[in-house]
């Protein structure tokens, strides 16, 4: 009987023991996660001041994973773990997991770099890694693109920044360019005269630079003539949708032709003769 009671008392001083350790820990735990929520919403809040968005909760996400990562430690460390070794084993399990990682790491890097360099903001339209969308967000490891027709696109970070990457967006005028072919036959003078006078009847085109007309080419079936001018980058397509319907008109009424790839065959009729 005797026994039974000491064993008793030892185990229930161990649950105390356990308890005293367990519960400043799960506190800390609780509080130590508001307080690093709290701390990630501010740091994204004022680093929102100097950078985009994107780039500021992209850097907010890096500081929450390192608050956690200290906040997962101090708690082991209340409930009497030996933070000593297990910051070595950690660092062994990291370089083990870093090796069968290393894209991962490698679209972390890259996430990094776009933030440094800010080749984009939210919002922008831009094209890389094979498609081309507006900017939703930036991850650790992922950059959100939405495209023209609703669909949205998760590409790796690191396939931004292996290749090139293009911002349609970044300036606030792009320049227009519109390849028209006409006949041989036709007045290069008068087309040159019809579609300046499109573009100088559109409000959207910019005049300056002034817009230009120039050959181009002469090609097997046409003149080939270049349109170019210059327009806001939020009008882009839709003056170059407008434009080239009223070329198609006005060259309809000018009686002016948009010749198709033709290829004109002659047939000789060689009469024969007797030996």
């Amino acid at each position: 009987m005797d026994y039974l009671l000491h064993e008793s008392n030892a185990l229930t001083e161990r649950l105390w023991g356990i308890f005293d350790n367990l519960w400043p820990a799960l506190l800390l735990l609780v509080i130590g996660w508001m307080v690093v929520r709290y701390v990630k919403v501010l740091a994204v809040r004022g680093m929102s001041r100097k950078l985009d968005m994107t780039a500021a909760q992209f850097m907010g996400q890096i500081l929450h994973a390192m608050l956690l990562a200290i906040l997962f430690i101090a708690v082991l460390g209340q409930l009497g773990v030996n933070t000593t070794s297990l910051l070595a084993a950690l660092g062994a399990l990291g370089l083990a997991v870093g090796l069968a990682l290393k894209d991962s790491i490698q679209n972390l890097a890259s996430g990094i770099l776009l933030v440094a360099l800010h080749p984009f903001n939210k919002g922008d339209y831009i094209e890389g890694a094979g498609t081309a969308g507006s900017v939703e967000k930036l991850t650790l490891l992922h950059t959100y693109l939405k495209t023209p027709d609703n669909r949205r696109v998760m590409i790796p970070n690191s396939a931004l920044t292996g290749a090139n990457l293009v911002n349609y967006s970044s300036e606030p005028q792009r320049r227009l360019d519109i390849l028209v072919g006409v006949s041989y036959d036709d007045d290069v003078r008068q087309v040159k005269a019809l579609l300046l006078k499109l573009v100088s009847e559109d409000e959207r085109a910019l005049q300056d630079p002034a817009p230009l007309v120039a050959i181009m080419d002469f090609g097997d079936s046409s003149v080939d003539l270049s349109l170019r001018v210059w327009v806001k980058t939020e009008d882009f397509w839709g003056l170059r949708w407008d434009l080239m319907e009223r070329i198609k008109l006005a060259f309809d009424e000018a009686g002016i032709t948009i010749p198709y790839p033709q290829r004109d065959v002659h047939h000789y009729q060689h009469s024969s003769t007797a030996s």
